[in-house]
């Protein structure tokens, strides 16, 4: 059997396995030195096998993924969280459904520092939603406004997810950061926007609150906000005008994150040790899930498989757009089904050369593959953010929660669709600071 026609079975076969609920990493690990071994030998598949997990663990790059974790759990069990959450809200005091336009701000600022979808999603279900059921917004919007809004938790920098795929191509995780913080903004509009235009349609879901004078709200920002602001800065200033790596910039914005909770003094000694059990438990499942990536990946590039897609795409009697739309069409249905860190290290092997032979701009795709891999943590049946917030508030069907997440789909599509037509969105922001710092 051709090496092409053993790399298409095992896809088939990895999904299969999938869909049987096995464990992601696994199941890349073992198909893909199963097919090592089919195409190659035992000894070389074992000994690449080894050599690329022990390589993934050792790698001095991927520390970035630990320390930006850490910083958002510190932030988290110290309650940076709720600060931000108290700012957004004063500052949206007064309007009707304020509560979800500063639940979506909470969570652009959140993804400052924190980088992951599903922290930020349960960090701000046990911040926002217990003040929004207190003023008696409906369940199935206010769970469907944190769900989704949670997405920005990896479009604005630090992201896991871009970390991730910056691996996988070699794209530098620095240009991706900068790439993802105007379409982030973008997104955090247009799903304010949309919530605004859900209210004015059925006011009931969202009643007005309570109107905050001038001076609280900047007391709010200055006890609230700024801080996040000078994290911010601090961490991203430095990486974006090249003065740290990645790695560098995840450290000081561990550091930085400590700092401010130690001088709040709102991180006991029962927090801290919470941070840390919580990140090494999320980091393990990445670094470990990275590795098992690298395997297949490695088998693919073995099956030249890639290659003969990325070749035939190239042929193809169509528009470049065309092709970039299915691929997009296939990641929002694989999206319903694999969780999004397992789909970008799985998939960017195959279509990274593809993208790549069209003539697109590798970072500008990746915060397009981030944008339709976020359509695909709150659709069903996968749906992670909705099962986040199901999990924390306890009491509510998860099919509720999935009844309000339309909307917000159609906000990310326009989004993708906006950085398609305009790709100058997410590459202003680089181009821009790198003459800056020439």
């Amino acid at each position: 059997m051709p090496d092409e026609y053993v790399a298409i079975v095992s896809i088939v076969v990895l999904f299969v396995l999938l869909f049987l609920r096995m464990p992601v990493a696994f199941v890349m690990l073992v198909v893909g030195i199963t097919g090592m071994i089919y195409i190659d030998d035992v000894g070389r598949a074992f000994n690449v096998a080894t050599r690329t997990v022990y390589g993934s663990f050792s790698d001095y790059n991927l520390i970035v993924i630990p320390l930006f974790v850490w910083m958002g759990f510190i932030a988290y069990h110290s309650g940076i969280s709720a600060k931000i959450y108290d700012a957004a809200n004063k500052f949206t005091g007064g309007l009707r459904g304020g509560l979800s336009m500063a639940t979506i701000g909470a969570c652009t600022a959140f993804g400052a520092i924190c980088g992951s979808t599903t922290a930020t999603a349960a960090t701000m279900s046990a911040v926002a939603l217990p003040e929004m059921n207190r003023y008696g917004y409906r369940r199935s919007f206010s769970t469907a406004t944190i769900a989704a809004a949670a997405i920005l938790g990896v479009m604005i920098p630090p992201s896991v997810i871009f970390i991730l795929y910056g691996v996988s191509t070699g794209e530098s995780i620095r240009q991706l950061f900068m790439a993802g913080v105007v379409p982030g903004v973008v997104l955090m509009v247009l799903f304010m926007v949309v919530a605004y235009l859900k209210i004015l349609r059925d006011p009931s879901i969202a009643p007005s609150s309570q109107q905050v004078p001038f001076m609280e709200k900047v007391t709010s920002f200055f006890s609230g906000g700024m801080e996040v602001i000078f994290i911010f800065i601090i961490v991203m200033g430095l990486l974006f005008f090249d003065y740290i790596s990645p790695t560098e910039a995840g450290a000081v914005g561990a550091c930085a994150t400590l700092v401010v909770a130690l001088l709040r003094r709102t991180l006991s000694w029962k927090a801290f040790a919470s941070s840390l059990d919580d990140a090494v438990r999320l980091s393990a499942m990445i670094l470990f899930l990275t590795a098992s990536a690298e395997v297949y990946g490695n088998f693919l590039s073995i099956s030249t498989l890639p290659a003969a897609i990325a070749g035939l795409a190239a042929e193809a009697p169509l528009h470049p757009v065309l092709i970039l739309a299915a691929i997009l069409v296939v990641y929002l249905i694989l999206g319903f089904f694999i969780d999004a860190l397992a789909l970008i290290l799985m998939t960017t092997p195959i279509f990274a050369p593809v993208v790549s032979e069209l003539g697109f701009d590798l970072v500008w795709f990746g915060v397009i593959v981030v944008l339709a891999l976020g359509m695909g943590v709150i659709t069903p049946p996968v749906g992670a953010n909705v099962y986040v917030v199901a999990g924390v508030i306890r009491d509510i069907d998860v099919m509720e929660i999935f009844s309000g997440v339309w909307s917000y789909l159609l906000a990310i599509v326009i989004c993708i669709a906006l950085l398609i037509i305009f790709p100058e969105i997410a590459l202003f922001l680089p181009e821009f600071i790198d003459s800056l710092a020439q």
